[in-house]
């Protein structure tokens, strides 16, 4: 039998079989990411190596105001400086991000936690004028909402979206390093983001880099 009359006669064998189809199997290592829940951390892992060094940090470095700046933006209207300098999270009365990078006093620490923190004084009054998130345990979504390419449309739903915002935090919480022994006096430069849903709440940075001196 020629192997023309081969073919012909599997091509008739399978139209001739009711609800039959041919299924091809993709290679080993080209399996398709699920489009549901089970497919989250793969696409969230991907969008953080697309992103996060390439595009996130240089769009936060690029944008930041220093803090003198900041203060004088938020006085002509907490919308009017959102709108000149800053990126509106997704939802109803979400937080306006701005970045902000500048260099202040530590003159409180909280090192004994998960989530640690360090108040700066910036204008040599000696008290605390700003917080910043040191980690491990980082709270909100500033990384993620400071960016206009992190699209709510682009995720499945919120859950997924909300695990952008966790691995954000998680990859800047590995890159904060602290020297030994008291922060208290010591001078911190930092870049970061700030959330703000109201003009006069605290202002917390969330840190892409943060550098300790003597």
């Amino acid at each position: 039998m020629t192997r023309k009359t081969i073919l012909a006669l599997c091509a008739v064998a399978a139209f001739s079989l009711p609800g039959c189809k041919l299924v091809m199997n993709p290679p080993e290592g080209e399996k398709a990411v699920s489009a549901g829940a089970s497919g989250d951390n793969v696409r969230t892992e991907q969008r953080i190596t697309d992103t996060f060094q390439t595009q996130l940090l240089p769009y936060v470095r690029d944008r930041a105001l220093t803090f003198p700046a900041f203060r004088a933006a938020l006085a002509t209207g907490l919308d009017e400086a959102g709108k000149t300098h800053g990126n509106r999270g997704s939802g109803q009365g979400a937080a306006w991000n701005f970045a902000v990078a500048d260099k202040g006093v530590i003159v409180s620490a909280k090192l004994d936690t998960r989530a640690r923190v360090a108040g700066l004084d910036m204008d040599g009054d000696g008290s605390s004028d700003l917080t910043i998130q040191l980690g491990p345990v980082i709270r909100g979504n500033a990384l993620r909402d400071i960016a206009p390419f992190y699209n709510f449309d682009d995720f499945r739903d919120q859950i997924e979206f909300a695990k952008l915002g966790r691995a954000l935090n998680d990859r800047i919480s590995a890159m904060v390093e602290l020297p030994e022994g008291d922060l208290i006096g010591r001078s911190m430069a930092f870049t970061g983001v700030v959330p703000l849903k109201k003009p006069d709440e605290p202002i917390v940075v969330t840190p892409i880099s943060v550098e300790v001196t003597p």
